[in-house]
């Protein structure tokens, strides 16, 4: 068995594999292969032909807009996310927030511990790091666009459990395996079920949910109401 990288200090050590492991693992292994495989080239298709559509327009005019006043600087933002079977990958977004924006937060341990006790996140309103333009992006979910280069190269899917920091897994418990054992998606059942409106012990039991009924249908329905939540921007912050 090919040894996975490590998500953090207690996974660096190897271990016996726990009943809820050996459970999941023979989950993912029953899994419909033909689901799998629809959805994976469904990611590339769609993912791809987004691209295409974004990189001249979309990309070119943020492009501009990252040259001037409180937005100069790097156009793209990358942040460690832990992917399928604990791999550690980079979430492509656009930048919302101040450059070294990280920094700042931590720099101010009250903001910080404000952050970790509201589900890794801070309202718009409250968070010093994010730009006015930023605010904008992040109601309109436009900041996430760029996890189509994610999607293509395959670190996350369009459809799946939103990927998490690596502090968050700690949140699942003994079921941390359950939600490793399946690829990260941009679009997942939490965004469709109220997105930061619902915050730790709930979120985890949406996300597994999810797991659990994986199929094509419940994928679908899952992309419509994301949709749905985009333009009523649910929980969008």
């Amino acid at each position: 068995m090919e040894k996975k990288e490590s998500v953090g200090a207690n996974w660096q050590q190897s271990r016996l594999l726990t009943a809820n492991q050996i459970k999941y693992l023979e989950n993912m292994q029953t899994r419909s292969k033909t689901y799998l495989v629809i959805k994976r080239t469904c990611d590339i298709i769609v993912s791809g032909l987004a691209l295409v559509v974004l990189v001249p327009t979309v990309f070119l005019v943020m492009a501009i807009i990252y040259r001037f006043g409180e937005n100069k600087g790097p156009m793209i933002y990358k942040q460690r996310r832990i992917g399928k079977n604990g791999k550690p990958f980079k979430i492509w977004k656009f930048r919302s927030m101040v450059v070294n924006a990280d920094k700042k937060l931590k720099a101010n341990p009250e903001l910080y511990r404000k952050y970790i006790a509201n589900s890794y996140k801070l309202p718009a309103e409250e968070d010093p790091r994010i730009t006015k333009f930023g605010r904008f992006i992040r109601k309109t979910s436009i900041d996430e666009l760029p996890q189509f280069i994610n999607i293509f190269k395959g670190d996350m899917a369009l459809v799946g459990p939103r990927p998490v920091v690596e502090p968050e897994l700690k949140e699942y418990g003994d079921q941390v395996d359950k939600l490793l054992s399946m690829t990260p998606g941009a679009m997942g059942w939490w965004q469709a079920s109220g997105r930061s409106n619902i915050e730790y012990p709930e979120r985890c039991d949406v996300e597994l949910y999810y797991i659990d009924h994986a199929s094509l249908w419940f994928d679908i329905k899952v992309v419509f109401l994301n949709i749905v939540s985009i333009f009523k921007h649910t929980g969008a912050y």
